[in-house]
Parts: C-alpha cells; sequence; structure tokens
C-alpha cells in the first residue's frame, strides 16, 4: 500500500470523527433540571447546617462540599441558560464586539435569575 493512499484513508477517517454530531433531543433540558436539582441541594443543605458547628473545624468539609458543588452546578446552570440564546444573539449582533456585549448581558441576567430565584427560597 502506498504511502500516499494511507495518509489519504487516514484523512478520510479524520474527516469521519470529526464530524459534528447533534445531541439527544431533550438533553438541553435534562442538563438543566439536573444543574437546577443540584443548586437546590446544595442550598437545603446549608440552610439545614447550624452556625454553631463552625467552631469545630470537622464539620467544615459537608458544608464547604454544598458549597463547591452548589456554585459549580449554578455556573453550569447560568452557561446552559445562556448557551440557548446563542443563535439569537449571532442574528442580532452587529460585530463581534457587539456579539461579546450581547453574550455577556445575558450572562449577568441569566445570573441574576438565578440569585433572584434562590432568594425566593430563602
Amino acid at each position: 500500500m502506498s504511502a500516499e493512499r494511507i495518509a489519504g484513508d487516514f484523512e478520510a477517517l479524520l474527516r469521519q470523527a470529526f464530524q459534528p454530531i447533534e445531541p439527544p433531543e431533550g438533553l438541553g433540558a435534562r442538563i438543566e433540571t439536573d444543574l437546577a436539582s443540584l443548586v437546590e441541594a446544595a442550598g437545603e443543605e446549608l440552610e439545614a447546617w447550624e452556625l454553631s458547628a463552625m467552631r469545630d473545624p470537622r464539620n467544615w468539609v459537608k458544608p464547604a462540599a454544598s458549597v463547591a458543588v452548589g456554585g459549580v452546578a449554578a455556573v453550569g446552570l447560568v452557561l446552559v441558560r445562556t448557551q440557548r440564546k446563542r443563535h439569537k444573539r449571532r442574528e442580532d449582533a452587529s460585530d463581534p464586539l457587539d456579539l461579546a456585549h450581547r453574550t455577556l448581558r445575558d450572562l449577568a441576567h441569566e445570573a441574576g435569575k438565578l440569585i433572584d430565584e434562590a432568594a425566593k427560597r430563602l
């Protein structure tokens, strides 16, 4: 087999491997639901934690883990919600700087909504 043919076959395999695929329908909604439940569970865990337990550092592990999990889930939730609107932002943007501005504005808006939702639960 010639080197050119091997290279051509290899390139064809690479093109096939890197073709974009569509995610399963409803994946975004499932991810959003899972992230929202993680944020809520972390919040409930922190609400149940008593401040009097702060004196003993051994009791800090569970609340620290709740803060970490809840924070990461909240960031993920904001990103998922913002990602959903990306096509409209691209259509409405006049240039890359305007697109960046619109994206940052949507990120801030979604973060604010998440904070408002958390405040209502308190």
